[in-house]
């Protein structure tokens, strides 16, 4: 289990990305942008697209959605319902690739960590 604190060097942008990842609780969701603006990269959401594309076994992907609550990335899953599936067994709804509720489940961590 993740804890609240962050070890962020700085010097690898992707490993970065994917210590934010690891920290978004079970059952929420975030965006590329909420993470590129918290690494103080506002201008980089795509870059952490292709972070999402390549992150390693154990960093929860599938919790990263664009900044409308769109499953934007679901093609670079195994297959293009792997991704619903899995924030589904954690209890987001999603309708029409959309995530249900996105507000209320939205995790930012410029709010969320030191």
């Amino acid at each position: 289990m993740a804890s609240n604190i962050l070890n962020v060097k700085g010097d690898n942008f992707f490993a970065d990305v994917y210590e934010v990842v690891k920290l978004v609780p079970k059952g929420r969701i975030t965006s590329y942008g909420a993470i590129a603006n918290y690494l103080g990269t506002k201008g980089s959401a795509r870059m952490v697209g292709w972070a999402m594309h390549g992150a390693p076994k154990g960093v929860p992907a599938h919790r990263v959605v664009n900044s409308k609550g769109l499953l934007t990335g679901k093609v670079h899953f195994k297959t293009p319902t792997t991704m619903q599936r899995l924030l589904e067994k954690e209890g987001i709804r999603v309708i029409n690739d959309k995530i249900v509720r996105f507000n209320e489940l939205f995790w930012d961590p410029s709010k969320e960590l030191p």
